[in-house]
């Protein structure tokens, strides 16, 4: 089980999850990172992109087949799903306001995620403006919460766990200017007892160590490590 993982960390250590889009990894890519993850340290895998062209049960059994880290999907949309995967984040993007990412994408694929078995994380997704246009915002076709209105990100992590949600991620985004702030994440931490996830703009040990520090339960890397695999170890070695 996953959320057992994430209730752990969010009063011990951080976890440390590495992000692979299937569209950026081919099979025997996707079956190194698998082992390369394991062998640095990485505590569960998360699966998952903006697009995706058909790949993602193709990438999951390559990724499955090299390592034994649980893998979680991270869906963009409802076609990203695959009962290969140990779990899922059901995402509900509760920083906008677009029903079909609140719930008409759940609604789609319901009976598919009931029918697999699959460990069901219910999330509360929040983008949090990361200093430039992302992919997930073009996407969602929602506007993220102002970097320094730091009070309705709270707001709405509260409103979050209040609604039965079981974790809240703060995304800057991929490929985000600036990582989501200490003092965003140190607010929404006091103000909440759920696990949070911080994703988008990690690229340095210094600012994976300050997620951890102001109460992040897991950090999410992704992109840095699709450009530099070699950072991976000291990156997870910064939260260890």
């Amino acid at each position: 089980m996953v959320y057992p993982l994430l209730l752990s960390a969010k009063d011990k250590n951080c976890l440390f999850a590495l992000l692979v889009d299937p569209d950026k990894y081919t099979a025997s890519q996707a079956k190194d990172i698998g082992t390369r993850a394991q062998r640095a340290g990485v505590d569960l895998i998360l699966l998952g992109g903006s697009l995706l062209r058909n790949k993602i049960d193709e990438t999951a059994i390559a990724i499955k087949s090299s390592c034994t880290l649980p893998l979680v999907l991270f869906p963009g949309n409802s076609l990203q799903f695959c009962s290969t995967a140990d779990a899922i984040l059901l995402l509900s993007l509760i920083s906008g306001r677009n029903a079909e990412f609140l719930i008409g994408n759940h609604v789609q694929v319901a009976m598919q995620i009931k029918a697999s078995q699959i460990e069901v994380i219910p999330t509360g997704y929040m983008l949090i403006d990361g200093g430039i246009s992302t992919s997930v915002q073009y996407m969602s076709n929602t506007n993220p919460i102002p970097a320094n209105k730091t009070d309705i990100a709270v707001a709405t992590a509260v409103a979050g766990e209040q609604l039965g949600l079981k974790t809240i991620y703060l995304e800057a985004g991929s490929g985000a200017v600036n990582p989501i702030s200490f003092s965003t994440i140190e607010q929404v931490r006091a103000n909440i007892n759920l696990p949070i996830i911080i994703g988008g703009g990690l690229r340095t040990p210094s600012q994976v160590r300050n997620a951890k520090m102001a109460g992040a339960s897991m950090v999410v890397v992704g992109n840095v490590i699709e450009d530099d695999p070699n950072l991976l170890e000291q990156l997870v070695g910064s939260v260890k």
